[in-house]
């Protein structure tokens, strides 16, 4: 006699709708995920809520944000990498989703 075993129905058992850890906006980079960015990605970035965030990764904690107007030599924004703790969560979600944090 065999049983079937079936999954749990709570809710609660299952993972979490968080971001991704590494994320790009730039269209040709490997993390770019146009399917997440329209959800929208909010981010704290040493405890500041930032929106000129173009990249950024949790686990290693560092973000890059565009330096001014200056371009690079292939006519693309400049962008700086800057370091400290990175929290992220789907603005989709409402008032308090769950956030990804290292």
């Amino acid at each position: 006699m065999s049983e079937e075993i079936t999954p749990p129905s709570d809710p609660a058992a299952s993972p979490p709708d968080l971001p991704p850890n590494h994320i790009a906006a730039d269209p040709r980079s490997e993390f770019f995920d146009s399917d997440k960015l329209q959800r929208g990605i909010g981010i704290r970035f040493k405890g500041t809520v930032r929106r000129d965030i173009e990249e950024y990764c949790i686990d290693q904690g560092w973000v890059r944000v565009q330096a001014g107007k200056t371009m690079d030599r292939h006519g693309r924004p400049l962008l700086l990498k800057l370091n400290g703790p990175v929290e992220a969560w789907f603005e989709d979600l409402g008032e308090n989703p769950p956030v990804a944090k290292a």
